[in-house]
């Protein structure tokens, strides 16, 4: 084997490392795919339903519950279903009869930027509307429960602490309300209710 054929050969080779090195520099690095923002919560609460105007002298100021259960369609935009449980009473009745008050409803919320992104505490106001229905049923009397139509305007902010939250909610209902008992027609009645919970976000 000549030497002019051994350099030939060698500049050969060092031409295609070289060039191999050039072509994976400049080959797009593959990322990472970003990981999905979190897109369930779920909401145990806990307040009370506050009658105003005529309503007062209907039932009676009641410890509220409620689950909550969130999807965000994307992280300005939140579709809430809720279902809630007051324990009220017919203050119209003789001996104001124990009345449980159910609410079922879904609505949309529209959330701001997170204040303090990026630190241990977020905060998170939000506002919100939605609609569904109300029914009022006697806990121990052999009467029909009357069911309604029922929707409500909603405001209040959200402390985050990664998949942990605690939530304070405002809520303004306007619903039907037909008579308890003794038919009649409806009425338009409002009545408003706060809320207090946890929130629990699953991620992605």
């Amino acid at each position: 084997m000549s030497s002019s054929f051994s350099f030939r050969t060698c500049f050969a080779v060092a031409v295609l490392v070289a060039s191999a090195q050039v072509v994976v520099a400049q080959a797009p690095v593959a990322q990472a795919p970003a990981a999905r923002p979190a897109t369930w919560e779920f909401r145990a609460t806990s307040g009370g339903l506050v009658p105003i105007g005529s309503q007062r002298a209907a039932i009676k100021r009641a410890d509220y519950s409620a689950a909550q259960l969130s999807w965000l369609a994307r992280p300005a935009l939140a579709i809430t279903g809720t279902l809630g449980w007051a324990r009220s009473r017919d203050l119209a009745a003789t001996n104001d009869p124990r009345l449980d008050v159910f609410t079922y409803d879904v609505g949309a919320e529209a959330r701001t930027s997170q204040w303090f992104a990026g630190k241990a505490v977020t905060f998170t106001p939000f506002v919100g509307a939605g609609a569904g229905a109300r029914s009022y049923n006697y806990r121990s009397l052999d009467v029909d429960a009357t069911h309604n139509l029922a929707a409500y305007g909603a405001a209040g902010g959200e402390l985050g602490m990664g998949r942990v939250g605690v939530r304070l909610e405002v809520r303004d209902y306007t619903s039907g309300f037909k008579p308890l008992a003794g038919g009649g027609t409806s009425e338009r009645r409002n009545d408003v209710v706060i809320m207090a919970g946890l929130r629990l976000r699953k991620g992605a």
